[in-house]
């Protein structure tokens, strides 16, 4: 306002005022324009300041010494919630009277018309402005500055990391303007800048004072896989899972929850105090230390599985008290299984304590041992001699590994298979999982392994086989199977022979082949070891041996004949011998030559 406005006209006629008459046209001209004079001199489309004189929830009423006021908005002030009566404002004349004869006054166009240059402004000069959060984009949030759209990326709202964007969103807050784009006009502005300052100072105060086995009070900002991140007041934390408890954790948001408020120990940090590890469970007493005093090696407990490995499992009994079932304890069985066969994590089970080391706090456990050892009774439930059905477990070359029930094995040599085949590989005669029919042969308690025989179910037919296949007998066979030593001939009665080569010749001098049948000699039996020597070259080498042997009886008993005959003539008187009698010598000579042949 000028000096008019305060000072009174020097030629009013006050008394004339005072009693009603009217004032002249020349003074009332004159009065006027002193009042025109007194008030601003305002312009369309100009920028000036006003004052906010009234308000209400729809709109701002703002003086700026005009002869009437301006109407603005509420909501051209939405960026500053806190504005009152008294506040200075800047305001665009759109027009200084319309047809109501209103001042139309805009703040939104004033801010815009100089906004530019304030945001400048404020970048030069570190300044912190306020800005209202209008709404969520990617990857943070709009906020009106001075009327610019300017742009506050989702890190620079806090120092902490923000989980809910939506509860900023029509908030007034205060920022700094970090960036500026003057090509593209875009503004990045931030809100943790301001805050950072304050916080690196308590940072550096907190990290002077860190101590190794500190409790201090923090919020837990961050969980992850591995841990959880707590701050200190301006200074991160991790608590390693390992140390959130003195049980098996799995996950960390089952023991903590974001924003938490909790004690922690400091466990350790580097030289420079940027890293610094936590823990939680140092603050709770050992659980091993409130294990029950009395407990001791035998007695029963039961438990949940936390953890599973091939060799066994880890059973808790107690929060922080673990036990591990190694899997040769978990039945009496000697075959090699894995944990998984018997357990899964979550189980709840009943063991029995096989060691404690309360001061290495280990403790190993077993579950077989809640049932009899079968090997205690063994003579009396599978006595020498007994007959049972076993299940075929595994093979050998050598034999079949069988198991009665769980925790007793036994072999089967592949001898006592069967009394008449010839078997090479276990495989030709059962199968793994199948049920196999054995006797008792023998028990060896010490490496608890039961000698088993399956032929001796049946009488051994070889005291049969004895009487049929005598040596010299001559039977009928069929060659099965040629080998280099030999061939192996199949027998009546499903009894089984050998030949070798040399044995296998025919009358005409080849070589008998697989699936021939032909007549075999027996030329050894034996009983114990189970084999037959057979020849089929030996049946037509006796015949004609026999015919050889016969020729020469008959020979010799010629011979003995001629003998009887020349001998009256060896005992007459001696006479000379005249050519004659030499030509009847030479005769029978040759006689009894022709006859030995």
């Amino acid at each position: 306002m000028s000096e008019l406005e305060n000072s009174p006209l020097a030629d009013f006629d006050w008394e004339s005022y005072e009693k009603g008459q009217e004032v002249s046209e020349k003074t009332r001209e004159e009065l006027e324009k002193t009042y025109d004079e007194s008030l601003n001199t305002v312009k369309d489309k100009e920028v000036i300041e006003g004052t906010v004189i009234a308000l209400n929830k729809r709109e701002a009423v703002v003086n700026i010494g005009y002869k009437s006021d301006g109407i603005i908005p509420m909501n051209e002030f939405r960026y500053n919630p806190d504005l009152k009566v008294g506040d200075k404002v800047e305001v665009f004349i759109e027009n200084q009277e319309d047809k109501k004869g209103q001042l139309i006054l805009s703040h939104k166009k004033a801010r815009a018309a100089r906004s530019w240059d304030r945001v400048n402004e404020a970048l030069d000069n570190d300044e912190i402005i306020k800005g209202y959060i209008k709404c969520r984009t990617k990857g943070g949030m709009i906020v009106d500055v001075f009327g610019i759209e300017a742009f506050l990326p989702g890190s620079q709202i806090d120092v902490k990391p923000i989980r809910d964007y939506d509860v900023f969103v029509g908030k007034t807050m205060e920022f700094k303007v970090v960036k500026i784009n003057q090509e593209f006009k875009n503004v990045v502005v931030s809100h943790k800048a301001l805050i950072e300052a304050e916080l690196e100072q308590q940072k550096k105060e907190i990290i002077a004072k860190l101590e190794k086995g500190q409790v201090l009070e923090g919020t837990v900002k961050n969980i992850t896989s591995y841990g959880v991140f707590i701050d200190l007041g301006g200074v991160d934390g991790l608590i390693h899972i390992t140390d959130l408890s003195w049980g098996r954790v799995n996950d960390p948001s089952e023991v903590v929850q974001l924003d938490q408020k909790l004690n922690v120990v400091i466990l350790d940090f580097d030289d420079e105090k940027k890293r610094i590890a936590l823990g939680l469970k140092q603050l709770q007493p050992h659980p091993w230390d409130a294990l029950d005093p009395e407990l001791k090696v035998g007695d029963k407990v039961k438990g949940k599985v936390v953890v599973m490995a091939d060799y066994g499992a880890f059973v808790e009994i107690a929060p922080g008290v673990e036990g591990l079932i190694h899997v040769s304890e978990m039945s009496w069985s000697q075959h090699l299984r894995s944990a998984q066969d018997f357990m899964k994590v979550g189980d709840e089970v009943e063991a029995v304590i096989l060691t404690l080391d309360r001061k290495e706090r280990k403790m190993s456990l077993g579950i077989k041992q809640l049932k009899a050892d079968p090997w205690e009774n063994i003579e009396e439930k599978y006595p020498v001699g007994s007959k049972h059905t076993a299940k075929v477990r595994n093979f050998t070359n050598f034999g079949v590994f069988v198991e009665l029930e769980e925790g007793v094995d036994g072999l089967i040599h592949i001898s006592d298979l069967s009394w008449t085949k010839k078997i090479k590989h276990p495989s030709e005669f059962t199968q793994i999982g199948a049920d196999i029919d054995v006797q008792v042969l023998e028990i060896d308690k010490e490496n608890r392994r039961l000698s088993l025989g399956h032929k001796q179910l049946e009488e051994n037919p070889w005291d049969v086989f004895e009487t049929i296949f005598t040596v010299g007998s001559i039977h009928e066979g069929t060659i099965v199977e040629l080998l280099d030593k030999g061939a192996v001939i199949a027998l009546p009665y499903g009894v089984e022979g050998f030949a070798t080569p040399k044995h296998l010749v025919k009358e005409d001098g080849t070589q008998a082949q697989v699936d021939e049948k032909l007549n075999f000699k027996v030329i050894e039996f034996n009983k114990e070891s189970k084999r037959i020597i057979l020849s089929h070259s030996r049946i037509f080498e006796d015949e004609a041996k026999a015919e050889k042997a016969e020729a020469k009886k008959a020979a010799k008993k010629a011979k003995e004949a001629a003998a009887k005959e020349a001998a009256p003539a060896l005992n007459t008187p001696i006479e000379k011998t005249t050519l004659g009698d030499i030509s009847e010598l030479a005769a029978l000579k040759e006689k009894l030559a022709k006859e030995e042949k």
